[in-house]
């Protein structure tokens, strides 16, 4: 199962406090074009099928299709001076 960092914790529960709902959090889909990756959204709940990771009150949605590439991954996260979250995923050891 994913996992998350004490860094993406707070990252994703500082982004979920711009949805007005206590059920919200990050949703992780697989983009589109599969060259972009992963693709990420603020939302206000699960969606059916999605699997639910939360660590310290950090809420993250994995779509189906991307949980099973995510399985054994970890999220991290940096905040940049300006504000500005970006993720990124390592392998679990």
């Amino acid at each position: 199962m994913l996992t998350l960092t004490e860094n993406a914790s707070t990252a994703v529960k500082s982004l979920a406090t711009q949805i007005p709902t206590e059920t919200g959090g990050l949703r992780i889909a697989e983009a589109s074009d599969p060259q972009n990756g992963y693709a990420l959204s603020l939302a206000p709940a699960p969606a059916d099928g999605d699997t639910v990771v939360e660590t310290d009150g950090a809420r993250v949605f994995v779509d189906p299709a991307a949980s099973v590439a995510l399985n054994d991954r970890i999220l991290d996260a940096r905040v940049e001076e300006d504000g500005s979250v970006g993720f990124a995923l390592a392998q679990a050891v």
